[in-house]
């Protein structure tokens, strides 16, 4: 799962947070991306194309200006992460659920004109893959080995429903769009811990 690849962090770091552990469903979509299949029935996701990704990903959000990018979560636990995401980068949350006519109904109180949208789980977030697709601009989209890629432009596998997980790959993917446009050096780190991105289990209460 490793070799001789060379990571954004330790895959020790990735494996302690749960990144690789996807569901008991593939779709063949998905295929590419699975390392192996546990005795229990989970997928397994190889961290090394996740690193891949996240890099690819972040070169892609890069290069549009931060209030352009749009980044999605329905699911709580990857609130905390998404909102964290963007505080970092400048980027615009959409979090809880997703109004109708956000990207595509000028009239709508929560209209915005974004020119690149990420997801969290595209099953949740249905609604704004839609609407980009609509709309006709890029989707990334955080997907685990149940996830299909209808409308998805560049998918990044990883367990997203997990909480570390999403905290640790939404880290990652900040630090990284930071270090691509040059707002830290290209080993760098954030001053903002992982930690801080992670869902705390009192919100969810």
């Amino acid at each position: 799962m490793s070799g001789d690849h060379e990571y954004l962090v330790p895959v020790e770091q990735l494996i302690s947070a749960g990144v690789q552990i996807g569901t008991r469903i593939k779709t063949r979509f998905m295929e590419p991306y699975i390392y192996k299949v546990r005795p229990d029935g989970l997928f397994i996701i190889d961290t090394r194309k996740t690193d891949e990704r996240i890099r690819v990903a972040a070169r892609l959000l890069a290069g549009f200006p931060p209030k352009a990018i749009a980044v999605v979560s329905f699911r709580l636990y990857g609130q905390t992460p998404v909102l964290k995401f963007c505080e970092v980068t400048g980027a615009v949350p959409i979090v809880g659920r997703f109004l109708p006519g956000t990207f595509t109904n000028p009239l709508s109180p929560s209209y915005t004109e974004p020119e690149v949208v990420l997801v969290t789980d595209p099953s949740a977030d249905e609604q704004a893959i839609d609407e980009a697709t609509k709309i006709g601009i890029p989707v990334v989209a955080l997907c685990a080995t149940d996830n299909t890629f209808n409308n998805i432009d560049l998918v990044i596998p990883t367990n997203n429903k997990g909480r570390k997980a999403l905290a640790m790959v939404y880290w990652l993917l900040a630090r990284q769009v930071l270090r691509e446009r040059g707002e830290i050096p290209s080993d760098g780190n954030l001053q903002v811990p992982v930690e801080e991105f992670e869902t705390k289990l009192t919100e969810v209460r």
